[in-house]
């Protein structure tokens, strides 16, 4: 893993750049992953349940980066088609991976692309920029994740949306509120050190 960031993101602030600081920093972040998807509460309407994970990949992506944050979310699926239970309600294997949730792990690997590329370029400093970057990573799991849910159920895309993205966007406006103040906040805890 190289340790060439392209720009300063929160995490940079805090030590110096090395190997060890990133891989700690990638493990976390699976960590975290994983630990958010057990927040997982099933809902009755859809193969999609309401989970945290969203919250954790997008902002690991702000806080850590592009690569940091890609390399993280596919080392989290590898484990998980691995057999290790790192998915909502504990659940592993290849099967799941290429379930009819499949779609938004790949959005997670492009979002953390996305999200983490646009806080390299200082999108994480105040709590408007900081929530659109959220908004992008957002979009880009949805497209990932409805598509893939059409596909592997047989529903049209307007079930698709109905099913996988509209009974989610009230939690994800509350998380890219919470992102937008979370990021600005550390930025500003760095600056007073």
């Amino acid at each position: 893993m190289s340790t060439h960031i392209a720009g300063p993101v929160v995490v940079d602030s805090w030590a110096e750049k090395s190997v060890v600081k990133n891989v700690t920093l990638v493990l976390g972040l699976v960590a975290l992953t994983a630990v958010c998807a057990q927040v997982a509460v099933p809902l009755p309407f859809t193969p999609v349940p309401l989970t945290l994970q969203t919250f954790a990949v997008l902002a690991g992506a702000a806080a850590l980066g592009a690569e940091r944050a890609v390399i993280a979310q596919v080392l989290y699926i590898v484990l998980a088609v691995a057999g290790f239970p790192v998915l909502a309600g504990g659940a592993s294997g290849s099967d799941v991976v290429v379930g009819a949730t499949g779609g938004y792990l790949v959005g997670f690997v492009a979002a953390s692309y996305v999200v983490g590329r646009i806080a390299q370029r200082g999108a994480t400093h105040t709590v408007s920029s900081t929530a659109l970057a959220y908004v992008a990573g957002s979009a880009v799991i949805y497209t990932f994740g409805v598509a893939w849910l059409a596909h592997s159920t047989g529903m049209t895309i307007a079930e698709s949306i109905s099913a996988g993205m509209v009974p989610f966007l009230i939690g994800d406006a509350i998380k890219a509120l919470m992102a937008g103040v979370s990021l600005p906040a550390a930025w500003k805890l760095t600056r007073s050190e």
